[in-house]
This record gives C-alpha cells, structure tokens and sequence, in this order.
C-alpha cells in the first residue's frame, strides 16, 4: 500500500515538472536583409532564467544579457574567418518600488520598462532592424554566414557574487551559435 501511494505521489508531481520550462537561453530563427546598403538582424530569441538568477534579478541585481553576432565566411574550408562582429549588451533591471522590469540597451541608452519578468524578457528576445554591417563590405564572389548568440555576462556581477556564478551551472546561461546563410 506504501509503494502504491508513492507511485501516485510521483505521477501526480510529473505533469506539473513537465510544464515548467527548462533555464537556458534559445536562438529560435535569425535571418539578415538589407536596408538602404545596410544589412539589418532580425532574430528571436528565448530567454528563461534559473530559479537563483531570477531570484537575484528581484532582489536587485541587475543583469546584462549580451547579444553577439558575426557575419564569418569559411577559411580554407575549415576555420570560420570573421568578417563583422557586433556585440550588444542589454540591461535586465527590477526596481521593487514600481514593480517594473527595466530592459536598457547599453550600446544606445534607450531604456523600456515591463510588469514583468516574461514581458521584459520577450522584449529583449525579439531583435528586430538591428543593424550589422555595410553591404558594401562583403565581396559578391564569396558566400558568408551569420551567427548569433546570447549569454548571460557573469563578468559583470558584483565580486563578491563573481566566484558563486562561476561555480554554480544555474548562473551559466548561454545559447548555442545559430547560423543563417548571408547574401551578399
């Protein structure tokens, strides 16, 4: 009768575990185009924080999410030669009086606030007219690709912080590289 009971208590736990998203940052689809002789990023990203990082996050923390991009061109049919690369960093803020998630752009300053964290975490992960590079800068003849990915900077955490988020894989969130053909 014990062994049934626990069994229950198991399968009654599994749907509940199942409906929770798993922490890590996702690339879903990114894709270039070109805008008066400038190639522009539109790209969706997924951002589902670990319980400790969201926990920080409320009481405090600030964040900074970068977002780095290439455009890179095979070298000798190996190594991937780098053409272009940007980095974007973004800053996740909350500020407990408002109850508002502040999503700051760091390379431009321009600053939105959000109810919350999904809300401000969907904004950040919907990239859109980002611009890369000058179409100019890549030869006809040769064939390119993106890539693009986002990760948490641990760097930037306070030291005290710094040595935890280093050992601890909850604070490693990162995406994997997603690349896309580039036409010049």
């Amino acid at each position: 009768m014990l062994l049934l009971w626990c069994v229950l208590c198991c399968l009654a736990q599994s749907p509940a575990r199942a409906q929770d998203p798993v922490p890590g940052f996702q690339v879903r689809e990114a894709h270039t185009w070109v805008a008066e002789d400038v190639y522009q990023l539109r790209a969706r990203i997924d951002f589902v924080l670990s319980a400790p990082v969201s926990d920080a996050l409320i009481n405090g923390l600030p964040l900074v999410i970068e977002l780095q991009v290439q455009v890179v061109h095979e070298y000798l049919g190996v190594w991937d030669h780098p053409v272009a690369s940007l980095t974007q960093q973004y800053q996740l803020q909350y500020y407990a009086l408002t109850r508002q998630y502040l999503v700051r752009n760091l390379n431009s300053s321009d600053q939105r606030s959000y109810p919350t964290e999904q809300a401000a975490l969907d904004a950040l992960g919907d990239i859109d007219a980002l611009p890369l590079l000058d179409r100019r800068l890549l030869d006809e003849d040769v064939s390119y690709d993106g890539r693009v990915r986002a990760r948490l900077d641990i760097e930037s955490l306070p030291t005290p912080l710094l040595l935890a988020a280093y050992l601890d894989s909850d604070w490693r969130l990162a995406s994997d590289w997603y690349r896309w053909p580039v036409q010049p």
